[in-house]
């Protein structure tokens, strides 16, 4: 069995700014193994491994995981860790710890390490010994944070091509929570100028805080012309997922009608292999999408509210209720009707106030 190099290998010297340092301790179970990098903003790029430092490469089962946000949803991680069989989870993030590590490793489903990297910078995003580790993960979580940050720091790097290999090339499970989440659609809020609420961008949907990225970061299997949105209950989301819909079927011609996932906190849709998605947790998801190619907004233009009607049928929408086991089945291969496991309605927008689901 191959080892990794040594940690003070793997995070090389990016000109005068890099400092290592490592550090060792085991106990009767796992390695816990801490290193420091300085970088230009004076924080630890690695921020620690439970587990066995060896390099094992177990086969995997492609699967995505989209989590709303707040508290992790332990039955969907399970899921996720199930699926990487046994090897090495990493967790990257541009803000916060490693509280992580423990957790993934003890919740029950076995695999050979967890550790989590800071990657905040773009330097560090283009640093050859950074994306050899998450090239060699066999599952990947992408944590909360801001996305803005993931777009800034990312996108068009060496981690952008790792995290893209990994999902399409290796097809290991990868997931995100509530930032991390949000930018797996290969259509996504950037939130480049902050966040925007319902009812802002219901009333203007080019206010310029709706910043919205096309087909130019993750490239993740079934979620094409898709969008996701998360934490869709605190505060209310449905509304401003509307008008990035809308956005997208005014500003880009996809050939295909736009859709959207949105998933409420403490819940998680599981996208297996197939491109069946199911639903963990205690709230809900919701599955959006344009009711035919051909559908357009009937008003959409700068400093004006939003209306796409269509006889109050602008969006169908399917929404289907979490639970411990998962529930439901809904196919992304084919988003039409019948799926299994929700309610039917539609959604659709007049003088910019939500109507409908």
């Amino acid at each position: 069995m191959p080892l990794r190099p040594p940690f003070v290998m793997m995070f090389v010297i990016v000109a005068s700014a890099w400092m290592l340092a490592c550090q060792q301790a085991n106990n009767t179970n796992a390695q816990t193994t801490t290193m420091t990098a300085g970088t230009t903003s004076g924080q630890s790029v690695w921020l620690g491994l439970v587990g066995d430092t060896a390099d094992v490469q177990g086969t995997t089962q492609s699967a995505t995981v989209l989590m709303g946000g707040s508290t992790d949803v332990d039955e969907a991680m399970r899921w996720m860790l199930s699926r990487a069989g046994g090897g090495d989870v990493v967790i990257i993030r541009a803000s916060g710890g490693n509280g992580y590590n423990d957790y993934l490793f003890t919740l029950g489903a076995k695999v050979n390490s967890v550790e989590t990297l800071l990657i905040n910078s773009r330097e560090l995003a283009n640093n050859p010994a950074i994306e050899r580790r998450v090239r060699n993960a066999e599952m990947l979580f992408i944590a909360g944070g801001d996305q803005a940050n993931y777009v800034n720091y990312w996108r068009n790097t060496r981690l952008h091509e790792a995290l893209n290999y990994l999902a399409n090339v290796k097809k290991i499970p990868i997931g995100g929570t509530s930032a991390g989440c949000a930018v797996l659609g290969r259509l996504y809020f950037s939130a480049l100028q902050g966040t925007v609420r319902s009812e802002e961008a219901l009333a203007n949907p080019f206010d310029a805080r709706v910043t919205l990225g096309r087909n130019d970061f993750l490239m993740m299997p079934y979620l094409a012309n898709t969008i996701t949105d998360t934490h869709y209950d605190n505060p209310e989301r449905l509304g401003r997922h509307v008008a990035f819909m809308a956005r997208i079927v005014k500003d880009t011609a996809l050939g295909a009608p736009v859709q959207g996932i949105g998933v409420e906190e403490r819940t998680a849709v599981a996208i297996n292999a197939e491109g069946k998605a199911t639903v963990f947790g205690s709230g809900r998801a919701f599955f959006l999408w344009q009711n035919g190619a051909q559908t357009m907004p009937e008003v959409i233009q700068a400093g004006m509210p939003l209306t796409w009607n269509n006889n109050g049928q602008a969006v169908r929408s399917y929404v289907v209720s979490g639970s411990s086991q998962g529930n439901g089945t809904f196919d992304l291969t084919n988003w039409s009707l019948p799926q299994s496991g929700g309610t039917t309605g539609f959604v659709s927008a007049v003088n910019g106030a939500l109507k409908g689901q």
